[in-house]
């Protein structure tokens, strides 16, 4: 069950798409590491964000909120200047996931993302809605997801 892939998919003759799959190589956040001595892991992190013309960040929720490895990901980009400004567009892909979503919007408008209601996409029950084979079985997802690449396309 992996919308990126649904997205990368949906998108093949429109947009790049590259998965950032290194999160597991940041350390814990440190905020005297976060401008001086930062890293290498980190600063290829940050470095990924500044070349991409956009991000597209899709989490599941864990315990009614951001999964830590992603919320310490974004924590060493507050020191930067990394996301504002640049396209994002946000997915919360959970059995609920009102809760990470509603805390996903405030901390990346926090750090200055251009995004609008079109990009910010909340998936309920995502099990149902996509197979175990990464199909999308739900009609109406395909539509919303279809919708967010318009949109996303717009502001890149």
């Amino acid at each position: 069950m992996d919308v990126i892939n649904v997205i990368s998919e949906l998108a093949k003759d429109t947009l790049n798409i590259s998965i950032y799959e290194d999160l597991t190589t940041l350390p814990y956040f440190n905020q005297d590491l976060s401008i001086e001595n930062t890293p290498q892991s980190v600063l290829n992190f940050r470095d990924a964000i500044a070349k991409a013309d956009g991000v597209l960040i899709c989490t599941p929720e864990y315990v009614f909120s951001l999964p830590g490895i992603l919320k310490n990901a974004i924590e060493w980009t507050v020191s930067t200047t990394v996301f504002t400004d640049k396209p994002t567009a946000l997915i919360t892909a959970s059995s609920s996931g009102h809760k990470a979503h509603e805390s996903l919007i405030l901390v990346m408008n926090t750090l200055g993302i251009k995004t609008n209601d079109e990009m910010c996409l909340l998936i309920s029950g995502v099990k149902s809605k996509i197979n175990s084979q990464g199909e999308v079985i739900d009609k109406a997802l395909i539509s919303k997801l279809e919708n967010l690449i318009i949109n996303f396309q717009i502001f890149l």
